[in-house]
């Protein structure tokens, strides 16, 4: 039985494990070819998760990754869940100009469309790399044809956050649509409860209390996002990356698939477009 009725957004930053930003100083993006890809297996994985417990999701997804897997972009497609872009190769946005990141952005789109089938809607920044420092970036993904971005997290964190704007679906002044990730309120301080590294590592209780404490408090849909690398426990490690990147990484990974499934029968879960109702 469902624990709340509500809608939920379920989302995927389809990326592979050696194109995650606390890697970047251990693997060149020159390199990036020479290496096995993981993400298309996973991401399949991900899909039979999802078919089997009849789930719709969101996948933010780079085009680097659809160029190389466009069968994988097509099932995603035709299983009837939603395309949207993650950017042209994990480059945060906060490293960009605007025109570098009017071309990264329209690349990708151009990519994803034309191998999807389908018209874009969402944009998620890679590492929510969308804060005081770059809000141009709005204006380049409305001018690209995007409807709404799911790129900042209203928290304190080392590698991002922005934890004075929003918590909450809005509007920006140009119309495009923000939905942060979703945090509870401790202590006048925004939690982070939207999933990734703090979903690994908090037993899955802890996570499930937190989720429904913010279903308690609040009446906006949750949602939640992972990484297909996440439920890859055989990837290989960077021994030489600092220590605290691995242990962000690496932990728990064999226990993510069990937790995301206790997950989807927990909850009711949508794509990003019908839990907040973007047209």
């Amino acid at each position: 039985m469902k624990l709340d009725n509500r809608l939920n957004a379920m989302t995927v930053d389809v990326e592979d494990y050696f194109q995650v930003s606390a890697f970047e100083g251990v693997i060149q993006k020159k390199d990036w070819d020479s290496i096995s890809l993981r993400v298309g297996d996973n991401t399949n994985r991900l899909l039979d998760l999802f078919a089997k417990n009849n789930v719709k999701s969101t996948f933010f997804t780079l085009g680097w990754v659809a160029q190389r897997c466009p069968e994988v972009i097509k099932r995603i497609v035709n299983e009837g869940h939603e395309l949207a872009s993650h950017g042209l190769a994990h480059q945060r946005a906060t490293t960009m100009s605007e025109d570098q990141f009017r071309e990264d952005v329209r690349q990708s789109k151009d990519i994803l469309e034309n191998i999807g089938g389908v018209k874009l809607k969402g944009y998620r920044a890679p590492s929510f790399s969308i804060n005081d420092s770059n809000t141009w970036a709005y204006d380049i993904l409305k001018e690209l044809g995007f409807t709404y971005s799911s790129s900042t997290y209203p928290i304190n964190h080392d590698l991002y956050g922005v934890p004075e704007w929003p918590r909450f679906k809005y509007k920006r002044d140009n119309g495009l649509i923000e939905i942060p990730i979703p945090t509870i309120r401790k202590k006048e301080t925004n939690i982070g409860i939207g999933g990734g590294g703090y979903f690994r590592l908090y037993p899955y209780w802890l996570s499930k209390r937190r989720i429904n404490e913010f279903m308690k408090t609040e009446e906006a849909p949750y949602s939640f996002y992972f990484h297909p690398w996440e439920i890859d426990a055989q990837q290989p490690k960077f021994e030489n990356a600092p220590w605290k990147s691995k242990a962000r990484h690496y932990i728990n990974l064999s226990k993510m698939e069990g937790k995301v499934e206790k997950l989807l029968n927990d909850f009711n879960w949508v794509t990003m477009r019908e839990a907040y109702d973007i047209k």
